[in-house]
């Protein structure tokens, strides 16, 4: 998987929007440990056409699997500021990988009229309300991963996947 998803589906140019989904909830087996975190609704969603699966890392060039990451010093708006970063759990800063995919996202979301995005919550990419606290201990702490805050920033809604809270967005 090159394109940071799983194939291209989407309204078409007459038709409405497609709705963004973490490819991982799409059952594309894209998370930092190689595995998807399916979930069958995004799944009929995608098949439907009515869904278009990203993976904001893998895109931006990580690998399948890679070493967990977590930010440190805030949250996804403090990424894109440049006053934090993303660090794997073996101290390797990624955050040039998740800046790049962020915006690649966000500026094709932008561009097909995206205004919703279901993304998996906790994620340093597509967290809603919370991610990892860049401890690496497993301790969440508010705010939005990197892909989250770059969508919110374009005025798209985010959501909590189905394991996250309701609503968190613009």
């Amino acid at each position: 998987m090159t394109d940071g998803g799983a194939g291209r589906p989407g309204g078409s140019p007459a038709g409405p929007a497609p709705v963004l989904v973490s490819a991982c909830l799409a059952g594309v087996a894209c998370r930092y440990d190689g595995r998807a975190k399916t979930d069958p609704r995004v799944v009929e969603e995608v098949e439907a056409g009515r869904a278009l699966p990203r993976c904001a890392e893998v895109l931006g060039g990580l690998g399948i699997p890679r070493p967990p990451a977590e930010i440190v010093g805030g949250d996804g708006f403090d990424v894109l500021d440049g006053r934090a970063r993303v660090v794997t759990a073996d101290g390797r800063d990624v955050t040039e990988a998740f800046v790049r995919g962020a915006r690649g996202v966000a500026d094709e979301a932008a561009q097909l009229g995206v205004a919703r995005a279901v993304l998996q919550d906790r994620s340093p990419s597509c967290g809603c309300t919370s991610v990892y606290d860049g401890t690496h201990s497993g301790a969440l702490a508010d705010g939005a991963g990197v892909l989250a805050a770059a969508l919110i920033r374009r005025g798209i809604d985010v959501e909590a996947g189905p394991d996250g809270p309701a609503r968190a967005g613009s």
